[in-house]
């Protein structure tokens, strides 16, 4: 039953669930309930209401386990890339044992010259816990690669609800009109950060905009 409802959430991305996501499924929903938060600093927020209120954060270094996917959908990318990241959490790894979820899940993004679309290439970076952060297990998959990502400071806004092309676009669009005109932060690479699973209709994301070095 759990295989049949995940398999339909993956049919919502046009993605198909191979077989083989039956195990890490099962061993991510007994684990569920413990989710390590990437660890930050916030420096300030704005605004009164929730609906206007962004934070800018400090994010320091660390070891991330990622994948780049560059699929017809922004949907595809990340689910894709994100099963090849849970077969690599739940036992995939030279360690031979799960190796807990962290939140939140980061999609790095690029929008083309003319700022209308996603450029396909998708970057899904998964933090690696505390315990594992001195000494990454290796991921059996050849596409999983381990960075060790520089300190990263951001300017955070929170959405909920699907992440695809056209929404991604217009929390960009409105978070830029929230911000006015500023040359701090990056125009062209931003990160949407997942906190929920696909199967949670309204689920808690941000649209990270990427402070200047």
């Amino acid at each position: 039953r759990l295989f049949a409802h995940w398999e339909a959430v993956a049919s919502t991305h046009r993605v198909s669930l191979p077989r083989d996501m039956a195990g890490p499924i099962a061993q991510m929903a007994r684990h569920s309930q413990v989710r390590e938060p990437v660890p930050y600093v916030s420096l300030s927020q704005q605004g009164k209401c929730e609906e206007a209120a962004y934070e800018e954060r400090q994010y320091p270094p660390g070891k991330w386990a990622c994948v780049t996917k560059g699929e017809p959908m922004y949907e595809q990318s990340i689910s894709m890339s994100f099963m090849k990241l849970m077969r690599y959490i739940c036992k995939e790894n030279s360690a031979g044992c799960y190796l807990g979820m962290t939140v939140p899940v980061l999609n790095e993004i690029h929008l083309t010259k003319d700022e209308t679309e996603l450029e396909r290439e998708v970057v899904t970076a998964y933090y690696l816990p505390g315990e594992f952060q001195q000494n990454p297990p290796v991921p059996v998959d050849p596409e999983i690669h381990i960075i060790e990502r520089a300190p990263l400071r951001v300017i955070t806004r929170v959405f909920y609800g699907m992440t695809t092309e056209e929404t991604i676009l217009r929390e960009i669009s409105l978070f830029w009109e929230l911000l006015g005109s500023t040359d701090t932060v990056l125009r062209e690479t931003y990160i949407v950060a997942s906190y929920e699973n696909p199967s949670i209709p309204q689920r808690r994301n941000e649209i990270w905009f990427i402070c200047q070095a």
